[in-house]
């Protein structure tokens, strides 16, 4: 079933002014004509009748006539023509006014549609910049001049979503492109291996095993290098459960979990209260402690606390280490991003990327700063559950 085509915005509005005006020069035209009309001459108003004109006009005639009766005569006629004169007034006031309003009109309509479009020209800028915008290609902006009125902000508005969606399509290719070099490198271990086991019919059932075992840590590295993935990806979507988390708790299992060989740990643990998602905090908190542990110096110092302040629970881990320059600090965060002397380390970049992005999730933060005797001090910002208070 086709539809009617409908009128643009443009037409809707010439329509629109060019009616408001009618209706307004239409009621000026009508009280016009009413209060004209209302000017009533001054005098007799009702109709004489027929044997009084005939007694005026003998009069008239007469060489000698009735001065009273003349002069009553002569004021009827008067008011006769007055009225007369009104009439044809009122006639050609109508007349005129019409004509006028007629031709006021169009004209009306004609720079309504003039300035519709005028009105109109960033409504379309901001089309064309939104048709050329596409997943390839978020280079079009409207960039509109002219006073900082509602479109303007609009256009503002617009080429500001832009710029982010251009930021999120540019950070979704880069970590695309570093997930799939990285899932790369355990296919390649794998296929390697085989190849090799294969290429030598008379393999041992010792170069076997050694091939599974190969195989074995190839497959571990790729499951979690997915598991992290997946882990950011189900973050865009926000928590789906939530419950009353101590992250003084969480920490002291996290130590005791982890493998710090050598070195010391400090700790500050007090209560800090959050309402989140238990199996994210855990790890969070263990890539936090894992990287302080991991790129630390062999016999190094870990510091690790836990408070409430401000409506926040606030947990802080830092660790001795190479100097750290504060513009890698500020990108340590991003996904698949390692810093020069970590390159060489295990991992695959994305630790300290869930960190942020759990930390977001749970509506906090995650800030890092180099230390000045070098190492990293990583701090977590979450809100603090309901009716948590800060710790003394």
């Amino acid at each position: 079933m086709s539809r009617r085509p409908r009128l643009t915005v443009r037409a809707r509005l010439t329509l629109l002014y060019t009616g408001l005006f009618a209706v307004c020069g239409a009621i000026v035209v009508a009280v016009s004509y009413f209060l004209v009309a209302r000017l009533e001459p001054q005098g007799q108003s009702e109709s004489a009748p027929t044997s009084f004109l005939a007694r005026c006009h003998s009069e008239q005639l007469s060489s000698h006539p009735h001065v009273r009766l003349l002069a009553k005569c002569n004021a009827y006629f008067q008011l006769q023509g007055a009225r007369h004169q009104r009439d044809v007034t009122l006639s050609h006031l109508l007349q005129y006014s019409l004509i006028t309003l007629a031709v006021v009109i169009a004209l009306a309509a004609i720079f309504g549609w003039m300035v519709a479009g005028r009105v109109l020209r960033p409504v379309h800028r901001i089309t064309a910049a939104a048709r050329a915008a596409s997943e390839h290609n978020l280079s079009a902006r409207v960039a509109l001049r002219g006073p900082r009125d509602e479109l303007h902000e609009l256009a503002v508005t617009f080429d500001e979503m832009l710029d982010r969606l251009q930021t999120a399509f540019q950070g979704q290719r880069r970590f695309i492109a570093n997930a799939s070099h990285e899932l790369r490198t355990p296919l390649a271990v794998m296929r390697a291996t085989v190849d090799v086991v294969l290429d030598n019919p008379e393999s041992s059932p010792a170069e076997l095993r050694e091939m599974a075992t190969d195989l074995r840590s190839a497959v571990d590295h790729a499951e979690q290098l997915i598991a992290s993935l997946l882990i950011l990806a189900r973050n865009e979507h926000g928590l789906t459960f939530r419950e009353a988390i101590d992250l003084a708790t969480v920490a002291d299992d996290a130590l005791d979990a982890a493998d710090l060989s050598h070195r010391r740990v400090h700790q500050t643990l007090r209560p800090a209260v959050i309402a989140g998602d238990p199996v994210l905090m855990r790890r969070l908190i263990a890539n936090l402690v894992d990287n302080a542990a991991r790129y630390n110096d062999s016999r190094g110092d870990i510091w690790i606390s836990t408070h409430t302040d401000a409506g926040e629970s606030i947990l802080t881990i830092a660790n001795t280490g190479p100097l750290i320059e504060p513009e890698d600090a500020e990108r340590i965060f991003q996904p698949f991003q390692r810093l020069d002397d970590r390159a060489a380390r295990d991992g695959f970049g994305l630790g300290l990327a869930l960190v942020a992005s759990i930390a977001e999730v749970h509506g906090g933060d995650a800030t890092a700063r180099p230390r000045d005797d070098g190492g990293l001090s990583i701090s977590v910002a979450i809100p603090a559950a309901h009716g948590a208070t800060a710790a003394t």
